[in-house]
């Protein structure tokens, strides 16, 4: 066991995301030491899946370029990716966090040349672009990759694959024999900031997800609507690449539902309506319908939904759909929903179905590995503090990118306040 040892005034953000990475970066210019754990194998977290933001409209690569050079410049800033805590024990001011770290297989030397990929034979799912796709088994995790370097799948180990990959290499940069890791640290405050998972679609079977079908999610349509996506950002029915003319976007997919998510996640609706701009823009004569229980665009967003819903071409439907049947033959799916403004049953063909899925805190799934006081829903509370650790942006609630940023900003207050003991 490797043992890192800083004093009660080194900082731990759990988490590489837009609240995390904020959350580093500021405690690290107020002259604090910080480590950040990161379980993917490159920071950003869901916003470098991201293509745009809300309601500019403009690509999150700039802000996070800005943070990942900030980082880079500053010394008392130390990252780990493929990292996750696994024990947190002592007080505020003195806590001793363990941290595994998987191997990577592919070391600093690494120039990302892409020469192991060539060797690669055998491919795998892409986890940045939630399966719409397939990468080598030694891949780039994506093209804004930070750290860029790649990653071996383990699925090579121990096999003729492997050392042809590790024989391409010129830089011998791949090592088979790469052993997890485990780190010691100890720190005076801890700021999870680990976001948010999608509501798994699978979950809501009347909506007829597939994989494979034309019944995607919001962040799969994210990714689709990419230059660097699994489509090159052409928007395309996933059953057979076809075009897209009419697209349904189904709001609250899971979301106030007793059933599933009972709560809001607030920014589904503007989602939508962003992503119904990325349509119009590659096809100013699609026809966009938006179902929905009601439309969150508060405050600042209020213009951009209003701009949206001006479009000649786009429908908002105030109903929530019950079914949604896929033809596999034409590779149409079917909504059908009761029109509450008038009552009636409509049933409507479309080429693209988009499940705007809710948003679930990761500490409902992966929680963190001490006492800490959360919802019902596995949102932590930063009511008690008690323990040293400070939640950030989606790990507290739902919120949008700017307020994730703002959270980070009190995290920090709270976080050098922790480490004097208070």
């Amino acid at each position: 066991m490797a043992h890192v040892q800083k004093g009660n005034r080194a900082i731990l953000v759990v988490g590489g995301g837009m609240s995390g990475l904020s959350a580093a970066i500021e405690a690290a210019e107020a002259g604090m030491q910080v480590y950040l754990v990161e379980r993917e194998p490159y920071l950003g977290g869901r916003v470098s899946r991201m293509n745009k933001y809300f309601p500019k409209l403009c690509p999150p690569s700039c802000g996070l370029e800005i943070n990942f050079r900030r980082l880079k410049n500053n010394p008392r800033i130390r990252f780990f990716n493929m990292a996750r805590v696994t024990a947190i024990q002592g007080q505020p001011g003195s806590l001793d966090v363990t941290i595994q770290i998987s191997p990577r297989y592919v070391n600093h030397k690494c120039t990302a040349c892409g020469e192991c990929a060539l060797a690669a034979e055998r491919e795998i799912p892409d986890p940045f672009n939630y399966g719409l796709s397939s990468v080598k088994a030694a891949y780039l995790p994506h093209d804004f990759a930070f750290p860029m370097r790649y990653v071996l799948d383990p699925c090579v180990l121990g096999t003729p694959e492997g050392e042809k990959i590790k024989n391409a290499c010129p830089y011998g940069a791949i090592e088979l024999d790469m052993q997890p890791q485990v780190l010691d640290l100890q720190v005076g405050a801890v700021i999870w900031a680990t976001g948010w998972d999608p509501y798994p679609a699978e979950k809501i079977p009347y909506y007829a997800f597939e994989k494979t079908g034309n019944v995607i999610t919001n962040v799969m349509m994210e990714r689709m609507a990419s230059p660097c996506g699994p489509t090159q950002g052409r928007i395309a029915r996933p059953s057979d690449n076809g075009e897209v003319n009419k697209v349904a976007f189904i709001q609250c997919a899971g979301s106030r539902d007793e059933n599933h998510l009972p709560y809001c996640s607030g920014i589904c609706c503007l989602a939508s309506l962003k992503q119904a701009t990325y349509l119009l823009d590659q096809n100013p004569q699609a026809q966009i319908s938006i179902y929905y229980i009601d439309i969150r665009a508060l405050g600042k967003f209020e213009d951009f939904f209003n701009r949206v819903q001006a479009h000649d071409n786009v429908t908002l439907i105030k109903g929530k759909p019950g079914e949604i049947l896929q033809d596999p033959s034409t590779g149409l799916v079917t909504v059908q929903v009761e029109d509450q403004t008038t009552g009636h049953i409509l049933r409507e063909s479309f080429d693209l179905a988009v499940l705007a899925t809710g948003m679930v805190a990761s500490t409902a799934n992966d929680p963190v590995p001490a006492p800490v006081t959360v919802d019902e829903y596995g949102f932590l509370l930063n009511s008690d503090t008690s323990s040293g650790i400070i939640g950030a942006g989606c790990t507290c609630r739902p919120t949008d990118v700017a307020t994730s940023v703002q959270d980070a900003t009190a995290a920090v207050l709270k976080a050098i306040q922790a480490t004097c003991g208070r």
